[in-house]
Formats: C-alpha cells, structure tokens, sequence
C-alpha cells in the first residue's frame, strides 16, 4: 500500500493505517474508483481509512485516515 501525505493530516500514524486496512472490520466500495475501511487502529482505536483502488499492478493509495465519525457506525455489525 502506498500512503499520500493527505492520509497522514489528521496524525493518523502509517502503522495505524496499514493495520486498518489488514484488520478493517467493514470494507465499503465508494464512487469513483475509492474504498473505505473501518477497522481498528494498532491501539484499539476505530479508524476510518479511504484508499484509491489503482488498476494493475499498483498497489492501493491510502488518502484518508482519522478516527471514525458517527457518520460511518452505521456500517458496523450492530450498527
């Protein structure tokens, strides 16, 4: 995975991110190509983490990351 500054504003650490995505609890397909993780952060913490999904061989590019909003609980089981 690669990760742009972008996903990194909110001091979302790459470790946190990565683990999302390889531990995300919910995977949503978004507009445009965009895929949206939410899943634990390495401490525990619900993440909100979206990536570009890229055609071939290039790996996802993670332009998101923060704590999850209220907006997305809606998505978990339990919900």
């Amino acid at each position: 995975m690669d990760i742009h500054s972008s996903a990194l504003k909110h001091g979302v650490p790459v470790d946190d991110i990565e683990h999302v995505v390889r531990n995300a609890m919910v995977i949503d397909e978004m507009d445009d190509d965009l895929r949206l993780y939410l899943g634990p952060s390495g401490g525990g913490s619900l993440l909100e983490v979206i990536v570009v999904v890229r055609s071939g061989d290039r790996p996802e590019l993670a332009i998101h990351a923060m704590p999850m909003r209220a907006k997305y609980r809606r998505l978990l089981p339990g919900g």
